[in-house]
């Protein structure tokens, strides 16, 4: 009974590294959609004109 509860060891990692490779391995194209999506809408708000005014600090009377 021992010899058996020591090969559960190995077909328990063995199990536990299959579902670990078809995790890693699974396809995760939306992701890197969505990311490049979002960098270009940061791109389009860093590029806009900002609507309110930034004042000159040599202008200042004070």
């Amino acid at each position: 009974m021992g010899a058996l509860l020591w090969l559960l060891i190995p077909v328990g990692a063995g199990l536990i590294a299959a579902v670990w490779s078809s995790w890693a391995l699974r396809n995760r194209k939306t992701g890197d959609v969505a990311e490049l999506a979002g960098y270009a809408r940061f791109r389009d708000a860093m590029e806009r004109e900002h609507s309110v005014p930034v004042p000159d600090p040599a202008s200042d009377p004070a």
